[in-house]
């Protein structure tokens, strides 16, 4: 699914270029889930960006089910964004114009994936039917997390990328959180990379690296 090979990337300051990624390998399959751990300012994020096409290497190559980045525009790139796959925050980004139901459908029908049968489910086994009709500014961040997890994975996805999704909440809440949206990627074919801090967080998924010195160790499978 995906597969990121001798992945470079510096950013420029006034002290001259800063090396954030220097020669990252990763893999992942299909199906299965990733925790990408790090100290704060490890490059984390900066990896996950440009794994959604947000940012572009110095070099190497990112791959994801079987399109590299580096080979589409930015039209292309806007597009394969859409439909191929899922972004979760931990800012949970949701529109605040837009009623639960809509922003729960809204990534599906931009892709031309929408469907009733599958947003239904995702409504019940979120916990979210009684709150469609309510905005995001109504909600507790627990419940506008499990609307941004409904959100990404609506248009069924075959990657979901989640930058410390469970970040801005207290331990009971991201606990909850966490354990529906691996119940949902259970029954579907999406692969999770996980951005965290939290070794508590990493653990629940089936493997996990730690970006080093703008490098990737191996931390195991559980």
């Amino acid at each position: 699914m995906l597969q990121v090979q001798g992945v470079f990337k510096s950013y420029a300051t006034p002290q001259g270029p800063l090396a954030v990624l220097q020669g990252v390998d990763l893999q992942l399959e299909h199906g299965s889930s990733l925790a990408l751990m790090g100290e704060s300012g490890s490059g984390k994020s900066t990896l996950l960006h440009l794994m959604a096409g947000l940012d572009q290497v110095d070099r190497g190559t990112i791959s994801i089910a079987g399109h590299r980045l580096d080979r589409m525009n930015e039209a292309k790139l806007a597009n394969w964004r859409r439909t191929e796959i899922g972004l979760v925050f931990q800012q949970f980004n949701l529109i605040s114009s837009l009623k639960i139901d809509d922003n729960l459908a809204f990534q599906a029908r931009l892709a031309g994936r929408f469907d009733p049968l599958w947003q239904a489910q995702l409504i019940e086994r979120l916990g979210l039917g009684d709150l469609l009709k309510r905005y995001p500014e109504q909600l507790s961040g627990g419940q506008q997390q499990r609307v941004a997890v409904g959100r990404a994975l609506a248009s069924r996805p075959g990657l979901l990328l989640a930058d410390e999704p469970t970040g801005n909440l207290d331990e009971a809440t991201s606990d909850e959180v966490l354990q529906l949206l691996l119940d949902l990627l259970r029954d579907s074919p999406t692969s999770l990379l996980m951005v965290t801090h939290s070794p508590r967080v990493a653990a629940r998924l089936a493997n996990k690296v730690v970006l080093h010195n703008g490098r990737l160790a191996d931390a195991g499978k559980r």
